[in-house]
């Protein structure tokens, strides 16, 4: 049998699960070619079989997962070069109670794995095997002393313990703490308070020198025995750092195994794909969405101007950043591109195809999730017939982009299953959790059509999962995932909307939500059209011919942007989702006449605004008592310069001096004088003339 042009290797190991070849061929439709005998024992006596693919033109998928390292080795011994991928169907279909109804599951799931994906980039972290490990006490030098035959390795003490002197200093020995720590495997830095080497004559208990503060040392892998708090936030992320618990020795011992191999290069995905330039994170120095920053575990995203930065050496992949991106700016990379949507249009459409009725989709990651449903196959029931299982890389990673494509294509229901490792990074599954459940029930699907499965136990997983209700599915979509994660989700949103029990036009969302609508007060909106410059997503949209707002509810995110930057308070937010076909489009928000110069005619604001500054300062301001001066504010720019140059002549110097000689000086002399003796003059002719008269 061939999928997809890979010739597809099918058994039913030895006979522990119902596996008829000829069904599964039938189920998959014109997705397969030819017919399929299953092996009996594909990884043993028929070996052969899979020899004999290989020899062939096209790629080969084995139905096993658990006999993979050996057909590996088969392939390398024969020196092909066929690409061999691997479908796991015996645990997650052959091996359940329900094994006889898990046909259309085991087509859709060879479908699944026939797809051609493009993988993840990555990049390459260089370790040299410089070594610090970090302890309290001898057992500190004793791990020490055991990496030090394929490590470069200094031990750094931190406490008061007293400690005996090693009788051999085979590895430098310091005493200090640490206070600060950054970097990932190949490039750790550390800041260390109390530092000073050791005392090579420490007889008794082992001294040392002076200590003193601020030093600091870089090294490619850390090794944390302190048993105090993480170096690092999320430290289980973090390539290079070891921190098993000092007091479970064969952790310790785990860990010491795990870090003698990590020298030389090493290939790390790049887990997020990033585009800044519709980044809603910040414009002009305010700040609009800080989703990702809120939630990334790692501290791998910092600020950047007006958008985020995220470190890839530093990400640990959990995904929490695509999960909460409202506009797609990141997205997960694992696989590139849409690969995780063509598996999940797949697998649905497969399955649905191969005559399966109200399937389940279980989301669930390689580690926890895939240990779990081995558990159950192996322990208990199994999975039920109808439940799909879907691999992510970290379940962290689910959107509301996935959620609803998900039941657009036509899940019944969706459960994530979570681990441990997981629950300390909740918050932001939740939200998506609670933002699809509330479009569901808004909708008229009713409740409880995505949850999450947060259990260690495996009969309490297979227990929940054979109590979900089953209940009909929306109408299967066939849309293609184009596009970015927003275009997916109003897809998918659109779909389901259209086949609803209950359609509704607008559908109200809590806050916080990222689909909405900017409501202005357009009676106090001056068009300075401050919002439009702030919004990332071009929601808001002016006209570079005539002073006008528009606003497209289809891109708005919600990122508040244009309410923090809008000078006159006006504008509110009002999460919902408008499934009208007017909100695709870009619909007029206020228009105004455009006021022209008095003086030029050209058009330089808005009617509006101008009369309303006019009426404040005209006549008021001291600057605008005249009424040549308040002409001035109905002028455009270049003409109030012009004007206040033509009026006041800023930059005119005053008028020369007339020269002065001496002479003139003379001159004023004697004529003052002469005045001042005819003053006397009269003054007594007046005086004489009144006492005559007297």
């Amino acid at each position: 049998m061939k999928i997809s042009k890979k010739t597809v290797l099918l058994c039913d190991c030895e006979g522990t699960m119902p596996l008829d070849g000829r069904a599964v061929c039938k189920a998959l439709g014109s997705r397969a070619e030819g017919d399929a005998a299953p092996a009996r024992q594909l990884c043993r006596a028929e070996l052969d079989s899979f020899t004999r693919a290989l020899g062939g033109n096209d790629q080969v998928l084995v139905a096993c997962t658990q006999e993979a390292p050996l057909f590996e080795e088969t392939r390398a011994e024969g020196g092909g070069e066929t690409a061999v991928a691997y479908a796991n169907i015996r645990e997650r279909a052959g091996w359940s109670a329900e094994a006889g109804d898990a046909t259309p599951k085991i087509a859709a799931l060879l479908a699944e794995a026939a797809l051609d994906l493009t993988p993840a980039p990555g990049l390459t972290l260089d370790s040299e095997g410089v070594t610090l490990v970090y302890g309290n006490d001898e057992s500190a030098i004793a791990a020490g002393k055991q990496l030090a035959g394929r490590l470069d390795v200094t031990v750094l003490l931190t406490g008061a313990a007293e400690i005996a002197p090693p009788a051999i200093d085979d590895v430098p020995v310091f005493r200090g703490t640490i206070t600060a720590a950054r970097g990932h495997l190949g490039a750790f830095e550390v800041n260390v308070d109390g530092y000073a080497p050791s005392i090579p004559s420490s007889r008794g208990v082992l001294g040392f020198e002076p200590t003193r503060d601020g030093a600091a040392s870089t090294c490619d892998l850390i090794l944390d025995l302190s048993g105090g708090a993480p170096l690092f936030p999320a430290h289980g992320s973090r390539d290079g750092y070891f921190r098993p618990d000092p007091g479970d020795p064969a952790a310790v011992q785990r860990a010491l195994f795990d870090m003698t191999d990590m020298v030389g290069e090493f290939e790390k995905p790049i887990y997020v794909n990033f585009t800044a330039e519709i980044c809603a994170h910040s414009r002009a120095r305010i700040t609009g969405c800080t989703r990702c920053l809120d939630v990334c575990p790692t501290s791998a995203i910092t600020p950047a101007g007006d958008h985020v930065a995220i470190d890839p050496l530093v990400c640990g992949g959990c995904g929490h950043c695509a999960s909460v991106c409202p506009t797609g700016a990141a997205t997960y990379q694992l696989p590139a591109g849409d690969g995780v949507l063509q598996r999940l249009r797949t697998l649905l459409a497969s399955y649905l195809e191969a005559g399966g009725t109200r399937p389940a989709l279980l989301i669930h990651d390689g580690g926890h999730g895939s240990e779990m449903i081995g558990m159950m196959a192996r322990h208990g029931r199994g999975l039920p017939a109808r439940v799909l299982p879907f691999q992510v890389n970290k379940v962290t990673q689910v959107g509301v982009d996935l959620l609803t494509a998900a039941l657009a294509y036509g899940a019944g229901q969706v459960r994530i299953l979570a681990g441990p490792a997981d629950r300390d990074g909740l918050v932001g599954l939740a939200g998506q959790l609670g933002l699809a459940e509330t479009v569901m029930g808004g909708l008229g699907y009713g409740e409880g059509r995505v949850g999450l499965i947060d259990d260690a136990d495996p009969e309490a997983v297979e227990a929940a999962l054979y109590d979900l209700p089953a209940v009909d599915p929306p109408a299967p979509g066939a849309f293609l995932p184009m596009g970015g994660k927003r275009t997916v989700t109003m897809l998918a949103l659109r779909h389901l909307r259209e086949h609803a029990p209950a359609p509704v036009d607008v559908l109200a969302l809590p806050a916080g939500a990222p689909f909405g609508r900017v409501a202005v007060d357009v009676a106090g909106c001056t068009l300075c059209l401050a919002c439009v410059g702030a919004c990332p997503t071009g929601a808001l949209i002016d006209d570079p011919d005539r002073p006008m707002l528009s606003f497209s509810e289809d891109a708005c995110v919600q990122c508040s942007l244009c309410k923090a930057t809008c000078p006159e308070s006006v504008i509110t937010l009002e999460p919902r989702i408008n499934f009208a076909e007017d909100a695709r489009g870009a619909a007029l928000i206020k228009q105004e006449q455009p006021y022209h110069c008095i003086r030029c005619g050209r058009p330089f604001a808005t009617r509006g605004a101008i009369e309303r500054i006019a009426g404040q300062l005209a006549g008021k301001h001291s600057m605008f008592l005249s009424g040549d001066a308040a002409d001035r504010i109905r002028m455009c720019d270049d003409c109030r310069v012009i004007v206040q140059f033509d009026d006041t002549a800023p930059m005119a110097a005053r008028d020369r001096p007339i020269p002065r000689t001496t002479d003139d000086y003379l001159r004023e002399r004697e004529i003052e004088e002469a005045r001042a003796k005819l003053l006397q003059e009269r003054a007594a002719e007046s005086s004489k003339a009144e006492a005559e008269k007297d």
